[in-house]
């Protein structure tokens, strides 16, 4: 097999005039794009001696020449570990030497900041990503067929209770996400695919930069994520496809271009990376738009789960069925298959399920169980299949004997008229164990106080389940990837 970039090779052989990346300075077609790769792998080549399965750092805001490198990178049988812009040079430095990285793509704006990771660290090398990635037409040929098992990326898992694993992840893995993804949205060349997540997370490569550039289709990158830029993009290149998380979705809503820009090109939205609040959701189907969901980790290349566009309206909050090349079971307390209805441990299995997590045989032994990835996730399915997160497995409060699923809990209050954003936990209780505290964030201007939100809380939840204690803040604590950080709530007074 070639691997990856024969993608690139083959729409550059039969279209090569089809426009494959527009930014917002700048156009490629498959001809330009599969230049690019062949001379940034021909340099990587070079660079490296033709050692395979070197790692090599990313660190960079979204633009054509990461594409450029990721597809250079699986060319020449190296490893891209992508780093989070937003990490400070503590955190990136534990990656970089933790995966052994020894060269770092970095932009020029930051190099002073590159440079000073290089003296901190293992790293041999820093290249600017501008120029590296520049067609010196120079070509790339293959020695022999590309093992598409070995490791193609390794992504750093948010941390939330602790050090990030890295998650290796095959190009073999990134091929059957691409044709799930495919399959489930239906993808042509036709399409053109908004990349509004960052390439250095898994949903911004996968969801659905690598499935668009598979199906021979155009991905649009307006570099740093900015709403009103978004959405004038949309217009202007008639995107197809626009994915996002739900803050991102807030943020566009949000917009006063969002009810003048002309987004009829579009037709999915399409979230991922969190629960939607069901008030996005009724947002754009109020608006005459379709909004489908679906779930997915890092560890998963990422598509586990699709709710259709079909779906949606009628199965608001679920995360959909598996997509073709994927299987799911719930597993109870005594690891056995949880009945049809319960609440079980999401497992999954299939050819997009990661190798293992990068030099963590410890961790890898405990989430891959005979083929089978232990997600953390609580799940159940309703009557017609269509499966419900309803919570972390380590975030479940056991109350007197009752389990409180957080996430049930947020998902009414996120609903009040006021709230920007909640985080429930479970703080020790003498008498219950644990019972459930909300953490609220007010939109501006609100005048919410504790007594409205445990008034509303009873029209919706059993009395076991209403929070005990409601604490109003300024901004709840979150990680570099924007995920909120329970840990530190837990306890707090």
């Amino acid at each position: 097999m070639k691997g990856i970039a024969y993608w690139i090779e083959k729409w550059a052989y039969t279209h090569p005039d089809r426009t494959a990346v527009i930014t917002d300075n700048e156009k490629a077609s498959y001809k330009q794009l599969n230049r690019m790769v062949d001379s940034a792998a021909a340099k990587i080549q070079g660079k490296l001696q033709g050692r395979k399965g070197e790692r090599i750092a990313i660190l960079s805001h979204n633009r054509i020449e990461y594409i450029v490198l990721l597809f250079a990178i699986a060319k020449a049988e190296c490893v891209a570990v992508p780093l989070n812009i937003r990490l400070s040079a503590k955190e990136l430095v534990f990656q970089l030497n933790d995966s052994g990285s020894k060269v770092i793509f970095a932009e020029k704006e930051n190099e002073e900041f590159s440079s000073s990771l290089v003296e901190q660290s293992d790293l041999e090398s820093l290249e600017f990503i501008e120029d590296f990635c520049q067609d010196t037409q120079k070509s790339f040929t293959y020695e022999n067929t590309i093992d598409e098992e070995a490791p193609y990326i390794i992504c750093y898992t948010s941390g939330t209770t602790g050090k990030p694993k890295g998650a290796v992840l095959t190009q073999s893995n990134m091929f059957w996400n691409a044709v799930n993804n495919k399959l489930a949205i239906d993808l042509t060349s036709e399409d053109r695919c908004i990349v509004l997540l960052p390439l250095f997370h898994i949903g911004g490569i996968g969801l659905f930069a690598f499935p668009s550039l598979f199906s021979g289709g155009t991905i649009v990158i307006p570099g740093k994520f900015e709403p009103e830029k978004a959405l004038s993009m949309i217009e202007e290149h008639k995107v197809t496809v626009a994915m996002g998380v739900p803050t991102i979705h807030q943020a566009l809503l949000t917009s006063p271009s969002f009810n003048t820009a002309d987004l009829s090109s579009v037709r999915w939205f399409y979230n991922g990376g969190a629960p939607c609040p069901h008030e996005i959701i009724d947002a754009y189907f109020e608006k005459g738009f379709l909004f489908g969901q679906g779930f997915g980790m890092t560890e998963t290349s990422p598509t586990l789960f699709m709710l259709t566009k079909e779906d949606a309206p009628r199965k608001r909050g679920s995360i959909g069925k598996p997509v073709l090349f994927s299987e799911y079971k719930l597993i109870d307390s005594e690891g056995k298959e949880a009945e049809k209805g319960d609440v079980g441990e999401l497992a999954v299995k299939g050819p997009n399920i990661m190798k293992e997590y990068w030099n963590r045989p410890d961790a890898t032994n405990e989430a891959l169980k005979d083929g089978w990835l232990l997600t953390g996730d609580l799940a159940k399915t309703d009557d017609e299949g269509f499966l419900f997160i309803v919570g972390r497995k380590k975030e479940m409060i056991i109350s007197g004997g009752e389990n409180i699923y957080p996430l049930e809990v947020e998902q009414v209050i996120s609903q009040m008229k006021g709230v920007a954003e909640v985080a429930v936990v479970g703080n020790a209780d003498p008498l219950w164990g644990e019972v459930p505290a909300a953490f609220i964030v007010k939109e501006n201007g609100s005048v919410l106080t504790e007594s409205d939100v445990l008034d509303y809380c009873q029209g919706y939840l059993a009395k076991y389940k209403i929070p005990k204690k409601i604490m109003f803040l300024k901004e709840l604590p979150k990680n570099a990837t924007g995920k909120i950080q329970k840990t530190q709530l837990i306890g707090s007074r």
